[in-house]
């Protein structure tokens, strides 16, 4: 018996080396090659893709009919915002988290959501897009390749789940999965985890990345050919990005990540990628004993105010997707007794506060090169837009000079190098959110300044940095 042949595969952009080697040639990533076994060349195996072994012809792109997507409600809004609207027939959505956030508990819920919608058990949601496959079967398909059937049973009893239409396999084979896809023919599928799926084309182990790239390869031209939407459920690394080769992010529709801090009860969705809707867009739960509850003003919740006004708190109009949303800056600023102070952000860019702490000595005259600066985003959101630049100065300056802001105060707006106050985008949507939970004054750049007086808030425009330190 010929001894088998094998190769070192790279997790993070899937290049095959003959030898190993400590870094990636290709993406230059320390640690990432994997021993994989290579497989004998078949003549008769099928190539990865939707397509198949069928010949295409060459079309002409003007002459072919444009059709609207066909989109289910999932019954939970915060996941059809950050989906588009809804999830699409014939799709594929990679959906990674750290262990024990709730992935499984999410598109649990989302099965018997949807089950319950496809048989009018529950009240119909009106949606232009959203309208069933004809030719499909409205019983969801759940594939578990990690719990037991007793596991996943007791927990939609705990969450209180009407699950008495939705399908149950326990299966790692993945064409054994496919075989029983194509006969129940599911519109909607889970795959929890793609990661324990294996294939016998491979003779490597499940969860490597040939397996996991060759899986999720068939799972997409399946999902292709017979319309159905397919959950795959992604492991993470200590890192926080998906495990696997990253042609798996390539391969799938959608790309979501289910973050949350350990000790909230917040779990926030984001999408990465997504060709059906816009990225960046946010969704927003709370994790109960009977599972994820929405959060449909999450202003409300990450906005605490303070029964007497504090220095460095500074309240603050972020926007996460097509929806604007108030967030607390708090700003700690103490003396260093170290060589090098420190510079500690939660939630924020640690490079972008050292530059602008550069900006608010050069053209600010404030020094801070001896103080030590922590700057936290309550709650535990990630802000990554520029618009929080104004915001961090103004706490670090209250901080500094222990002076209290107004609690009816509200600040946003992109600092430069130069000094300068710049715009950012939808100004007056944001100042519409900031009157609406109670604001009575904003500070925001000049060009964002509504041209007609917006009632019950006053608006402060700036252009220059030092404009706004004297404005507070």
């Amino acid at each position: 018996m010929s001894k088998a042949k094998t190769a070192y595969a790279c997790k993070a952009c899937g290049a095959v080396l003959p030898k190993w080697s400590g870094q990636c040639p290709d993406c230059l990533a320390w640690n990432s090659l994997e021993e994989t076994v290579l497989e004998e060349p078949n003549k008769n195996r099928r190539l990865s893709g939707y397509a198949g072994n069928q010949p295409q012809a060459v079309l002409m792109l003007d002459a072919i009919e444009a059709q609207e997507e066909t989109r289910m409600l999932s019954g939970l809004s915060e996941l059809d915002r950050v989906l588009g609207g809804g999830v699409v027939s014939g799709s594929v959505i990679l959906i990674g988290g750290d262990p024990g956030i709730g992935k499984s508990t999410l598109l649990l819920q989302t099965l018997a959501e949807m089950s319950q919608i496809a048989f009018n058990d529950s009240p119909p949601v009106t949606h232009k897009k959203a309208k069933a496959s004809p030719d499909s079967n409205p019983m969801p398909l759940y594939v578990t390749g990690e719990e037991s059937p007793q596991q996943v049973s007791l927990r939609a009893q705990r969450l209180g789940l009407n699950v008495n239409r939705i399908k149950l396999l326990t299966e790692t084979h993945i064409e054994r999965i496919l075989q029983i896809a194509k006969a129940e023919q599911p519109r909607i599928m889970v795959i929890d985890s793609i990661q324990t799926v294996y294939t016998d084309v491979l003779q490597s182990a499940p969860g490597s990345v040939a397996q996991v790239r060759e899986s999720a390869a068939q799972l997409v031209r399946f999902a292709k050919q017979a319309n159905t939407a397919i959950f795959l459920v992604g492991h993470v690394t200590k890192e926080g990005a998906l495990a696997g080769p990253r042609v798996l992010e390539h391969m799938v529709d959608t790309v979501l990540y289910f973050e949350g801090e350990s000790d909230s009860r917040f779990r926030v969705i984001r999408a990465i990628k997504n060709r059906f809707g816009a990225v960046n867009e946010l969704g927003i739960f709370a994790m109960t004993d009977k599972g994820l509850k929405e959060v449909s003003n999450p202003s409300a919740i990450f906005l605490s105010r303070h029964e007497e006004e504090v220095a460095g708190s500074v309240i603050m109009v972020t926007r996460e997707g097509s929806r604007p949303m108030l967030v607390e800056v708090q700003a700690l600023v103490d003396t260093s007794h170290m060589p090098n102070p420190r510079r500690v952000t939660l939630g924020l860019d640690q490079n972008r506060l050292a530059m602008l702490l550069a900006v608010l000595s050069r053209h600010g005259g404030i020094i801070t090169y001896d103080q030590d600066v922590f700057v936290n985003i309550v709650g535990g959101v990630r802000v990554s837009e520029t618009g929080a630049d104004l915001a961090v100065l103004l706490a670090i300056l209250s901080s500094l000079k222990n002076v209290p802001l107004s609690k009816e105060l509200v600040v946003f707006g992109e600092v430069g190098l130069a000094g300068e106050i710049r715009p950012v985008p939808n100004g007056l949507e944001r100042l519409r959110e900031a009157a609406k939970h109670g604001f009575k004054k904003a500070i925001v750049p000049k060009a964002n300044a509504p041209k007609d007086p917006l009632p019950d808030i006053e608006i402060v425009p700036v252009v220059r940095l030092v404009d706004a330190l004297y404005s507070v």
